[in-house]
């Protein structure tokens, strides 16, 4: 089939020629999202506007009083109850309105209170049951009872002093992603306060732009991780207050730092009276029902991307934080699990033809589409991010062009091919070939965010890069007057691994937090098994901030690399030009941002007189302004920062320069 000849009206297939036989398919998907688009705005002038859920719903004063309003279509009856009315069951109904909006208006200005309990009273088929409110903003359990209720949360307003700030064009992202709760060194939950005042000081000096924030959305157990969200429009409780985390992103963007929400619309809690299971009493309310909406691996609930009610709520959930806390974009959870009937479990996802069948999810790509034209209608530089292991064309590809609009895909392939490398292969047997491969290799024209390693990696049971390379020394060979062939090498390939990631892994670039500095232990939440305790659950700053350990130095490395990437603009270039690839001698070179990237993997080899082609960088003079060796950073000082070299005209190698290159060492050079 030539495939020249196959026509479509969108710039997919042209910009990748391979999905010119999928142009139906890809088509037909378009068409659906215009169909989808159409019916959910047609009586709004656009998605911004049609996305105000979250100030319909809920809890909300009115001119004279009060008014809660939730979506419980399947229920026979509806009460509000709490504490205002000693928690009656039927003094206080609520009145059905069209397709099953049940409201009561409450027409005194005290008769709710800011801070008080209540729940919603359902009735189904003979049956009562207690349900939270599905928009509410603020759960917390009641002290009494020690059952978990939406509170009444109507504060004084906060007082933001970020005006302006999200007009600001995003920089590429230097991500540091975060977890709150495990940011405090105590044996504890740390909170948002502390985060901010103690944290975000850190991120800054690193030089990072961008802080991801995971388990930010209620969750009723802690050791999800955040990934079990059972209130999606409250700030979790477990860290503080709604105005912590406001507290959190203004004094974040006063210190010129984007904060993303890694948000999950991927899945939701199971729990019944705690999140959305069995809401009004059906099964299908909000999500799939039977089987269909039920998660094989995760056990959890699956939303209806196809019915119009639930893709208000999640635009509307969208739009919310953005507005209410001022975040600058989101970092989408699971969206493999989104787009395949089968959630991606057990798929290589090796041939064109496993993206566009009968397993492709055409409502949750729809609403993907939806998702991403609100975000940059709500903020147009903001910032969207799809945790994408299966790699469907067109990801991050504009809606318009045929794509489904993410600015960014997370390179899942990328903290998979180091862990696989490091417990499978021997160093000599490594190959430079397929780790540029792994590191370059992108869809065209999408931009990726690069990382060599991810917070999963730091769970019990799996190891960080670190610990993968030093494992037991970590305990004994911390100390920078500690040498041994195992620690030397961790502490050589933890620095080098990073700057190859940062180098040519991406458009962006990702660290999860306390990685920088090798942090030595596994995260391990509190939990039955380990007598619910905190103390594989926190970070340990004291280690970085303690001078006789090597961690500084790792630290120290990250510090300069972020600081490089951002003063001379590496992300910015598109790509990495490949310069050298040689696998006898473990070298690779490349180009980007007008800079010099040399690499020498080989164990035991230097190389005297590499001959570093600048070719695509020009003529001149050159200097190391980076490099993996210097003392500051626990290297040798082979490497020498001061020497200019000339470059010069060699037959049959073209223009470029000799250097010498140590062995486990890499550098960065620029034109003098």
């Amino acid at each position: 089939m030539d495939v020249r000849k196959l026509v479509s009206p969108y710039a997919i297939t042209r910009i990748d020629p391979w999905l010119a036989p999928y142009s139906g398919e890809i088509d037909l998907r378009m068409d659906r999202f215009k169909e989808k688009r159409y019916q959910l705005v047609k009586n709004a002038r656009n998605l911004k506007e049609f996305a105000d859920g979250y100030l319909y719903f809920g809890i909300h004063r009115t001119e004279n009083g009060w008014a809660v309003r939730e979506w419980l279509p399947g229920a026979d009856a509806a009460y509000l109850t709490g504490d205002f009315n000693g928690w009656s069951h039927d003094t206080h109904p609520m009145t059905r309105g069209e397709n099953g909006v049940w409201e009561i208006l409450l027409e005194r200005e005290d008769a709710l209170q800011h801070g008080q309990f209540i729940k919603l009273w359902v009735e189904k088929d003979g049956k009562g049951f207690e349900r939270l409110p599905a928009y509410a903003t603020k759960v917390k359990s009641d002290p009494r009872t020690h059952v978990l209720c939406a509170q009444v949360w109507d504060p004084a307003p906060f007082p933001w002093t970020d005006e302006g700030y999200q007009k600001k064009k995003a920089p590429a992202p230097l991500i540091y992603e975060a977890h709150i709760g495990m940011a405090t060194e105590e044996e504890r939950v740390g909170t948002y306060a502390e985060f901010a005042d103690l944290v975000l000081p850190r991120i800054q000096k690193l030089g990072y732009n961008t802080v991801q924030l995971m388990a930010i959305q209620e969750h009723p157990y802690y050791g999800s991780f955040g990934y079990q969200v059972s209130n999606f429009f409250a700030a979790s409780g477990w860290y503080g207050e709604p105005d912590g985390l406001k507290y959190l992103i203004n004094k974040a963007h006063g210190m010129g730092l984007r904060v993303l929400l890694d948000v999950v619309h991927s899945h939701a809690c199971p729990n019944v009276g705690e999140g959305l299971q069995y809401q009004d009493g059906t099964d299908g309310q909000y999500f799939l029902e039977g089987g269909e909406g039920r998660h094989p691996a995760w056990g959890t609930r699956l939303f209806n991307y196809r019915r119009p009610e639930v893709l208000h709520f999640l635009l509307s959930n969208l739009k919310f934080w953005m507005e209410e806390y001022h975040f600058d974009g989101f970092r989408f959870d699971g969206v493999t699990s989104m787009i395949y009937h089968d959630h991606g479990l057990g798929s290589a996802f090796t041939d064109y033809h496993m993206y566009f069948n009968l397993n492709t999810d055409l409502d949750a790509i729809n609403y993907l589409q939806l998702a991403n034209e609100l975000i940059h209608e709500v903020d147009k530089n903001a910032t969207s991010v799809a945790e994408d292991m299966s790699g469907m064309p067109g990801m991050c590809l504009p809606i318009e062009e045929g794509g489904i609009g993410f600015d960014y895909r997370l390179g899942m392939g990328e903290p998979d091919y180091w862990i696989k490398l490091l417990k499978d292969t021997r160093d000599e047997d490594w190959s430079m070939g397929g780790l540029w491969y792994e590191m370059t290799t992108r869809r065209p024209q999408e931009k990726v965010v690069g990382y060599c390693e991810s917070h999963d990696q730091a769970l019990v049971g799996d190891k960080t890069l670190i610990f993968r390379m030093a494992d037991a020394e970590m305990y004994t060979g911390m100390n920078k007057d500690y040498h041994s062939l195992t620690m030397d090498r961790a502490i050589e390939l933890h620095k080098m691994i990073r700057l190859l990631a940062l180098g040519c892994g991406g458009n962006g670039y990702l660290n999860f937090m306390g990685n920088e500095f090798g942090h030595p232990e596994w995260i391990d939440f509190p939990r039955e098994g380990n007598g619910w305790s905190y103390k594989y659950c926190r970070r340990q700053w004291s280690l970085v901030d303690n001078p006789m350990l090597k961690y500084e130095w790792l630290n120290d490395f990250d510090e300069a690399m972020i600081q490089m990437a951002r003063e001379h603009g590496v992300l910015e270039d598109p790509q990495a030009v490949s310069l050298w690839v040689d696998e006898e001698r473990k070298i690779i070179s490349f180009s980007r941002g007008g800079l010099l990237f040399l690499f020498d993997f080989h164990a035991t080899y230097s190389e005297q007189n590499f001959f570093l082609p600048c070719h695509t960088t020009g003529e001149g003079k050159y200097q190391v302004i980076l490099s993996t060796d210097e003392p500051r950073f626990g290297g040798t000082g082979l490497v020498d920062h001061g020497y200019v070299y000339q470059t010069e005209y060699v037959a049959n190698r073209g223009t470029g320069f000799y250097i010498y290159a140590p062995a486990r060492t890499a550098m960065v050079l620029k034109k003098v």
